[in-house]
Protein backbone atom coordinates (compact mmCIF):
# COMPACT_ATOMS: atom_id res chain seq x y z
CA UNK A 1 0.00 0.00 0.00
CA UNK A 2 1.53 3.31 -1.07
CA UNK A 3 0.86 6.83 0.13
CA UNK A 4 1.78 10.05 -1.68
CA UNK A 5 2.97 12.94 0.49
CA UNK A 6 3.78 16.55 -0.36
CA UNK A 7 6.02 18.72 1.84
CA UNK A 8 6.39 22.46 1.29
CA UNK A 9 9.16 24.33 3.11
CA UNK A 10 8.27 28.03 3.07
CA UNK A 11 11.71 29.44 3.74
CA UNK A 12 12.56 33.11 4.16
CA UNK A 13 14.34 33.24 0.79
CA UNK A 14 13.44 29.99 -0.93
CA UNK A 15 10.39 27.73 -1.10
CA UNK A 16 10.87 23.98 -1.59
CA UNK A 17 8.42 21.35 -2.82
CA UNK A 18 9.04 17.67 -2.14
CA UNK A 19 6.63 14.99 -3.38
CA UNK A 20 7.27 11.36 -2.45
CA UNK A 21 5.60 8.01 -2.71
CA UNK A 22 5.81 6.03 0.52
CA UNK A 23 6.19 2.37 -0.40
CA UNK A 24 6.86 -0.19 2.35
CA UNK A 25 7.59 2.70 4.75
CA UNK A 26 10.32 4.08 2.45
CA UNK A 27 10.13 7.37 0.49
CA UNK A 28 10.59 7.41 -3.27
CA UNK A 29 11.08 10.97 -4.54
CA UNK A 30 8.91 12.10 -7.45
CA UNK A 31 9.41 15.89 -7.32
CA UNK A 32 12.10 17.97 -5.61
CA UNK A 33 12.17 21.59 -6.66
CA UNK A 34 12.93 25.01 -5.26
CA UNK A 35 11.80 28.55 -6.08
CA UNK A 36 13.26 31.94 -5.19
CA UNK A 37 10.47 33.81 -3.39
CA UNK A 38 12.16 36.32 -1.08
CA UNK A 39 9.43 36.13 1.56
CA UNK A 40 11.53 38.14 4.01
CA UNK A 41 12.85 40.68 1.52
CA UNK A 42 12.30 44.29 2.56
CA UNK A 43 10.48 43.47 5.78
CA UNK A 44 12.25 40.81 7.80
CA UNK A 45 14.16 43.19 10.08
CA UNK A 46 10.92 45.13 10.67
CA UNK A 47 8.93 42.01 11.56
CA UNK A 48 6.56 42.17 8.60
CA UNK A 49 5.92 40.37 5.33
CA UNK A 50 5.43 42.95 2.59
CA UNK A 51 2.46 42.82 0.21
CA UNK A 52 4.85 42.20 -2.67
CA UNK A 53 6.41 39.26 -0.81
CA UNK A 54 2.97 37.82 -0.05
CA UNK A 55 2.06 38.02 -3.73
CA UNK A 56 5.29 36.24 -4.71
CA UNK A 57 4.57 33.54 -2.12
CA UNK A 58 1.02 33.00 -3.38
CA UNK A 59 2.13 32.87 -7.01
CA UNK A 60 4.67 30.16 -6.15
CA UNK A 61 2.20 28.19 -4.03
CA UNK A 62 -0.39 28.31 -6.84
CA UNK A 63 2.21 26.67 -9.12
CA UNK A 64 2.94 24.10 -6.40
CA UNK A 65 -0.81 23.46 -6.02
CA UNK A 66 -0.99 22.63 -9.72
CA UNK A 67 1.91 20.18 -9.37
CA UNK A 68 0.36 18.61 -6.27
CA UNK A 69 -2.96 18.15 -8.05
CA UNK A 70 -1.26 16.72 -11.14
CA UNK A 71 0.41 14.10 -8.94
CA UNK A 72 -2.83 13.53 -6.98
CA UNK A 73 -1.07 14.05 -3.65
CA UNK A 74 -3.19 12.77 -0.79
CA UNK A 75 -1.52 14.60 2.10
CA UNK A 76 0.21 18.01 2.05
CA UNK A 77 2.01 19.83 4.84
CA UNK A 78 3.55 23.29 4.57
CA UNK A 79 5.89 24.70 7.20
CA UNK A 80 6.47 28.37 7.95
CA UNK A 81 9.79 29.26 9.55
CA UNK A 82 11.60 32.44 10.59
CA UNK A 83 10.05 35.02 8.25
CA UNK A 84 6.56 33.75 9.06
CA UNK A 85 6.92 33.16 12.80
CA UNK A 86 8.43 36.63 13.46
CA UNK A 87 5.98 38.58 11.27
CA UNK A 88 3.28 40.59 12.98
CA UNK A 89 1.05 40.06 9.92
CA UNK A 90 1.65 36.32 9.54
CA UNK A 91 -2.02 35.45 10.02
CA UNK A 92 -2.89 37.48 6.92
CA UNK A 93 -0.48 35.32 4.88
CA UNK A 94 -1.70 32.07 6.45
CA UNK A 95 -5.33 32.99 5.73
CA UNK A 96 -4.58 33.93 2.12
CA UNK A 97 -2.79 30.64 1.55
CA UNK A 98 -5.73 28.68 2.98
CA UNK A 99 -8.31 30.65 1.00
CA UNK A 100 -6.47 30.85 -2.33
CA UNK A 101 -4.63 27.50 -2.57
CA UNK A 102 -6.25 25.40 0.18
CA UNK A 103 -3.01 24.61 2.00
CA UNK A 104 -2.69 24.70 5.79
CA UNK A 105 0.54 26.22 7.08
CA UNK A 106 2.16 24.88 10.24
CA UNK A 107 4.29 27.61 11.83
CA UNK A 108 7.16 25.99 13.71
CA UNK A 109 9.32 27.61 16.36
CA UNK A 110 13.10 27.74 16.17
CA UNK A 111 13.72 24.83 18.54
CA UNK A 112 11.38 22.54 16.61
CA UNK A 113 12.91 23.69 13.33
CA UNK A 114 16.33 22.62 14.66
CA UNK A 115 14.96 19.19 15.60
CA UNK A 116 13.38 18.67 12.19
CA UNK A 117 16.55 19.75 10.39
CA UNK A 118 18.56 17.27 12.42
CA UNK A 119 16.09 14.50 11.63
CA UNK A 120 16.94 15.09 7.98
CA UNK A 121 20.68 15.11 8.70
CA UNK A 122 20.46 11.80 10.56
CA UNK A 123 19.05 10.22 7.40
CA UNK A 124 21.75 11.69 5.15
CA UNK A 125 25.05 11.61 7.07
CA UNK A 126 26.73 8.57 8.63
CA UNK A 127 27.79 9.86 12.06
CA UNK A 128 27.53 6.79 14.33
CA UNK A 129 28.53 7.87 17.85
CA UNK A 130 30.66 10.81 16.68
CA UNK A 131 29.52 14.08 18.17
CA UNK A 132 28.61 16.43 15.35
CA UNK A 133 27.70 20.08 14.95
CA UNK A 134 25.05 20.64 12.29
CA UNK A 135 24.41 24.11 10.88
CA UNK A 136 21.54 25.24 8.67
CA UNK A 137 21.66 28.76 7.23
CA UNK A 138 18.24 30.06 6.31
CA UNK A 139 17.25 33.48 5.13
CA UNK A 140 15.73 34.40 8.48
CA UNK A 141 17.32 32.11 11.05
CA UNK A 142 20.33 29.86 11.53
CA UNK A 143 19.95 26.58 13.40
CA UNK A 144 22.78 24.83 15.24
CA UNK A 145 22.42 21.30 16.58
CA UNK A 146 24.96 19.17 18.45
CA UNK A 147 24.26 15.44 18.50
CA UNK A 148 25.16 12.06 17.06
CA UNK A 149 23.34 9.51 14.89
CA UNK A 150 20.86 8.73 17.64
CA UNK A 151 20.12 11.83 19.72
CA UNK A 152 20.41 15.61 20.13
CA UNK A 153 22.48 16.97 23.00
CA UNK A 154 22.01 20.70 22.35
CA UNK A 155 20.16 22.89 19.87
CA UNK A 156 19.44 26.56 19.34
CA UNK A 157 17.98 28.77 16.64
CA UNK A 158 19.40 32.26 16.11
CA UNK A 159 17.57 34.97 14.16
CA UNK A 160 20.68 35.82 12.12
CA UNK A 161 19.72 34.38 8.73
CA UNK A 162 21.16 35.50 5.44
CA UNK A 163 18.47 38.02 4.49
CA UNK A 164 18.73 39.67 7.91
CA UNK A 165 22.52 39.89 7.55
CA UNK A 166 22.35 41.23 3.99
CA UNK A 167 19.97 44.04 4.96
CA UNK A 168 22.07 44.91 8.00
CA UNK A 169 25.66 44.53 6.77
CA UNK A 170 25.93 43.87 3.03
CA UNK A 171 25.11 47.27 1.56
CA UNK A 172 27.97 47.47 -0.96
CA UNK A 173 28.96 45.18 -3.83
CA UNK A 174 31.48 43.74 -3.24
CA UNK A 175 31.06 43.77 0.54
CA UNK A 176 33.41 46.21 2.25
CA UNK A 177 36.04 44.82 4.60
CA UNK A 178 34.95 47.20 7.39
CA UNK A 179 31.39 45.85 7.13
CA UNK A 180 32.70 42.28 7.39
CA UNK A 181 34.67 43.21 10.52
CA UNK A 182 31.55 44.73 12.12
CA UNK A 183 29.56 41.63 11.17
CA UNK A 184 32.12 39.28 12.76
CA UNK A 185 31.98 41.38 15.94
CA UNK A 186 28.21 40.92 15.85
CA UNK A 187 28.70 37.14 15.51
CA UNK A 188 30.97 37.22 18.57
CA UNK A 189 28.15 38.83 20.57
CA UNK A 190 25.18 36.73 19.48
CA UNK A 191 26.86 33.32 19.19
CA UNK A 192 28.13 33.09 22.77
CA UNK A 193 25.74 30.18 23.53
CA UNK A 194 27.12 28.30 20.50
CA UNK A 195 30.73 28.84 21.58
CA UNK A 196 29.86 27.57 25.06
CA UNK A 197 28.08 24.48 23.65
CA UNK A 198 31.03 23.66 21.40
CA UNK A 199 33.37 24.00 24.36
CA UNK A 200 31.18 21.63 26.37
CA UNK A 201 30.41 18.94 23.78
CA UNK A 202 33.55 19.18 21.59
CA UNK A 203 32.04 18.05 18.25
CA UNK A 204 34.42 16.29 15.87
CA UNK A 205 32.25 16.56 12.73
CA UNK A 206 30.89 19.77 11.18
CA UNK A 207 27.80 19.23 9.03
CA UNK A 208 26.42 21.94 6.77
CA UNK A 209 22.79 21.49 5.73
CA UNK A 210 21.52 22.13 2.23
CA UNK A 211 21.11 25.71 0.91
CA UNK A 212 24.39 27.61 0.76
CA UNK A 213 26.30 24.42 1.55
CA UNK A 214 24.76 22.71 -1.50
CA UNK A 215 25.92 25.62 -3.65
CA UNK A 216 29.46 25.46 -2.23
CA UNK A 217 29.53 21.72 -2.92
CA UNK A 218 28.27 22.22 -6.47
CA UNK A 219 30.88 24.91 -7.16
CA UNK A 220 33.59 22.63 -5.78
CA UNK A 221 32.43 19.73 -7.95
CA UNK A 222 32.60 21.99 -11.01
CA UNK A 223 35.99 23.43 -10.01
CA UNK A 224 37.59 19.99 -9.65
CA UNK A 225 35.57 18.53 -12.56
CA UNK A 226 34.38 15.69 -10.36
CA UNK A 227 32.19 13.20 -12.16
CA UNK A 228 29.37 13.10 -9.64
CA UNK A 229 25.87 14.57 -9.47
CA UNK A 230 25.16 16.25 -6.14
CA UNK A 231 21.44 15.58 -6.58
CA UNK A 232 22.23 11.86 -6.35
CA UNK A 233 24.20 12.24 -3.11
CA UNK A 234 22.95 12.59 0.45
CA UNK A 235 26.31 13.96 1.61
CA UNK A 236 29.52 15.45 0.22
CA UNK A 237 32.88 16.17 1.86
CA UNK A 238 34.24 19.70 1.40
CA UNK A 239 37.83 20.29 2.55
CA UNK A 240 38.85 23.30 4.61
CA UNK A 241 41.23 24.38 1.84
CA UNK A 242 38.46 24.30 -0.77
CA UNK A 243 36.12 26.22 1.52
CA UNK A 244 38.80 28.86 2.15
CA UNK A 245 39.39 29.23 -1.61
CA UNK A 246 35.68 29.80 -2.24
CA UNK A 247 35.29 32.07 0.77
CA UNK A 248 38.03 34.36 -0.54
CA UNK A 249 36.41 34.39 -3.97
CA UNK A 250 32.94 35.16 -2.60
CA UNK A 251 33.90 38.08 -0.35
CA UNK A 252 35.97 39.89 -2.99
CA UNK A 253 33.60 39.50 -5.96
CA UNK A 254 30.60 41.41 -7.23
CA UNK A 255 27.27 39.67 -7.77
CA UNK A 256 27.86 39.74 -11.54
CA UNK A 257 31.21 38.03 -11.05
CA UNK A 258 29.74 35.41 -8.70
CA UNK A 259 27.05 34.54 -11.23
CA UNK A 260 29.76 33.62 -13.74
CA UNK A 261 31.21 30.96 -11.43
CA UNK A 262 30.37 27.41 -12.48
CA UNK A 263 27.95 25.89 -9.98
CA UNK A 264 26.58 29.20 -8.68
CA UNK A 265 22.82 29.72 -8.99
CA UNK A 266 21.12 33.09 -9.01
CA UNK A 267 19.00 32.55 -5.90
CA UNK A 268 22.19 32.02 -3.83
CA UNK A 269 24.36 34.78 -5.37
CA UNK A 270 23.34 37.43 -2.83
CA UNK A 271 23.24 35.42 0.38
CA UNK A 272 26.41 33.41 -0.22
CA UNK A 273 28.71 36.28 0.86
CA UNK A 274 27.33 36.73 4.37
CA UNK A 275 26.85 32.95 4.60
CA UNK A 276 30.52 32.11 3.96
CA UNK A 277 31.52 34.72 6.53
CA UNK A 278 29.26 33.04 9.08
CA UNK A 279 30.59 29.57 8.17
CA UNK A 280 34.15 30.86 8.52
CA UNK A 281 33.31 32.19 11.97
CA UNK A 282 31.84 28.85 13.08
CA UNK A 283 34.73 26.84 11.66
CA UNK A 284 37.13 28.80 13.89
CA UNK A 285 35.05 27.68 16.87
CA UNK A 286 34.65 24.02 15.94
CA UNK A 287 38.14 23.52 14.40
CA UNK A 288 37.40 20.59 12.10
CA UNK A 289 39.34 19.98 8.90
CA UNK A 290 36.34 19.64 6.59
CA UNK A 291 32.63 20.29 6.14
CA UNK A 292 30.30 17.36 5.57
CA UNK A 293 27.53 18.74 3.38
CA UNK A 294 24.12 17.17 4.02
CA UNK A 295 21.78 17.53 1.06
CA UNK A 296 18.92 16.70 3.44
CA UNK A 297 17.55 19.33 5.80
CA UNK A 298 14.17 20.61 6.97
CA UNK A 299 11.82 19.21 4.34
CA UNK A 300 13.35 15.73 4.59
CA UNK A 301 13.18 15.98 8.38
CA UNK A 302 9.49 16.83 8.11
CA UNK A 303 8.97 13.84 5.81
CA UNK A 304 10.68 11.34 8.11
CA UNK A 305 8.89 12.78 11.13
CA UNK A 306 5.58 12.14 9.36
CA UNK A 307 6.70 8.60 8.48
CA UNK A 308 7.38 7.97 12.16
CA UNK A 309 3.83 9.03 12.97
CA UNK A 310 4.88 12.14 14.91
CA UNK A 311 3.35 15.60 14.75
CA UNK A 312 5.49 18.00 12.73
CA UNK A 313 4.71 20.85 15.12
CA UNK A 314 6.07 18.81 18.04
Amino acid sequence: MSQRIGVIDMGTNTFHLLITDIIDDKPHILVNEKSAVGLGKGGINRGVITEEAMDRALNTLKKYRTVLDTYAVSHVIATGTSAVRTATNKQQLIDRIKNEVNIDVEVIDGAREAELIYRGVQQAVFMEDKISLAMDIGGGSVEFIIGNQHEIFWKQSFEIGGQRLIERFHMHDPMREEDRIIMHEYFDQVLVPLAEAIQKWKPVLFVGCSGTFDTLAEMNIQYHREKILLENQTSYLLSHADFKRMRNQMVTSTKAERLKIAGMIELRADMVVVAVCLIEHVMKLVRTHAITVSTYSLKEGVLYTMLDGEKVGG
